[in-house]
């Protein structure tokens, strides 16, 4: 287990508030404390990783450093992708180390197991990377949020479009956990809203190198479309070995049900050119994209945001934003008041935090482009269309969120 420890330098004055207010942090001596417990070695590491805490500390030195005039601390953690292992840490932190927000647990089985244990203890939670639709469904807290995407949205944005162009017979290739199984569920249900059938389904182990057989059953049911509802590690294999299949380049097409900036940049531009995807954010969008991008690739060695990471930095500003309206950090109080408070920034324009811990906001169709197509080692997308939140996100009320 790898465990280190990000202090935030409180070197920008914070904007004096009422002794009441500040009172609110000091009564405990402890100021605010936030623990990110992601992936920091494994198969998930470059699509939150350090990226993630990176961001989160973006946040906390925008805001001045310190919240109702108390110190922001950042704690960080390896999650190792094992939900006994992050439970263990999460546990000591809630418990013996006093933090008050637990940021970007992954992967979702972990997000499940920490959501479970700030239930009781009514602390915070930011999920950016994790995209179980469960978090703000049937396991939805009072004081958990989703922040970036989640696997009903990426079905949605993505197959609705390529059914509707023809392709009607879909095979999955599915990562055999809770996630798979929710995101081939939800395009299930998309391709056959929209006319399509499902000819077949392969479930490969939740980190997958070798996908030769799998493809092979998916070319033997002829369809139009094989669909990976998979992620990390196991898209990029999958995309790689189908190539080396002939997969893509005609029938069938390859789907990527999920893929981030960073899984088209590891694949590179030859091998994903034309695959379809749906993002919450890219960082070439427009100038306010470019521009905070920009900051966070000089503290990322060159490498542009991820989703995931934008998301991070959007939420724990929020968070903080609503202690310094809220006058306190207590959890349920917060959580209120983030959902009161619009969301506006770079990433999120006009959006709402729901009382199921979804956050709606739009969503964005892109294709990757060609080799040809690319200006820079990161022009990777072209926007295909804007998808406005309406649209892509289901009614609050239907998710089967008790809150």
């Amino acid at each position: 287990m790898k465990l280190g420890t990000l202090v935030c330098a409180a070197s920008i004055a914070a904007t004096a508030v009422l002794g009441s207010a500040s009172g609110a942090l000091a009564q405990d001596g402890q100021g605010l404390k936030l623990g990110v417990l992601n992936d920091l070695t494994g198969s998930f590491a470059d699509i939150g990783g350090r990226g993630s805490i990176v961001a989160a500390q973006m946040a906390v030195d925008d805001f001045g450093g310190k919240v109702l005039g108390q110190p922001i601390t950042i704690v960080s953690a390896d999650s190792q992708n094992k939900p006994d292992v992050a439970t263990t840490i999460a546990r000591r932190w809630l418990d013996v180390e006093n933090v008050d927000a637990i940021l970007d647990p992954v992967p979702s089985s972990v997000a499940v197991a920490v959501q479970e244990l700030v239930r009781d203890r009514k602390k915070m939670v930011i999920i950016s990377t994790s995209g179980l639709a469960d978090l703000t469904g049937k396991l939805c807290t009072k004081t958990s949020f989703q922040w970036a995407w989640d696997t009903s949205v990426q079905a949605k944005g993505t197959a609705t479009t390529i059914a509707r162009q023809g392709d009607k017979k879909w095979y999955f290739l599915t990562a055999d956990v809770a996630f798979g199984h929710s995101l081939a569920d939800e395009t299930k249900a998309v391709v056959t809203a929209n006319g399509g059938t499902v000819v077949g389904e392969a479930r490969h182990p939740f980190v997958n190198t070798d996908f030769s057989s799998f493809l092979l059953q998916a070319q033997a049911a002829s369809p139009d479309v094989i669909a990976l509802a998979n992620s990390g590690a196991s898209t990029t294999n999958a995309v790689k070995q189908a190539i080396e299949f002939g997969i893509g380049t005609g029938k069938p097409r390859l789907v990527a049900m999920l893929a981030f900036v960073t899984d088209v940049k590891s694949l590179g531009l030859e091998r994903s050119k034309g695959l379809m995807l749906t993002e919450s954010f890219y960082w070439d969008l427009n100038d306010e994209t470019r521009a905070w991008s920009k900051r966070f690739a000089e503290r990322m060695n060159g490498q542009m945001p991820s989703m995931a990471q934008a998301g991070m930095y959007s939420g724990v500003s929020h968070y903080l934003e609503a202690i310094a309206a809220a006058g306190t950090k207590d959890a349920e109080t917060v959580a209120a008041k983030m959902r009161e408070i619009p969301i506006n920034d770079f990433m999120i324009q006009n959006g709402k935090a729901r009382s199921d811990g979804r956050i709606e906001h739009d969503f964005y169709l892109f294709e990757v482009k060609t080799p040809a197509e690319s200006k820079g080692p990161w022009d990777l997308y072209k926007l295909v269309r804007r998808i406005p939140a309406a649209e892509i996100t289901p009614p609050e009320g239907t998710t089967g969120c008790p809150n």
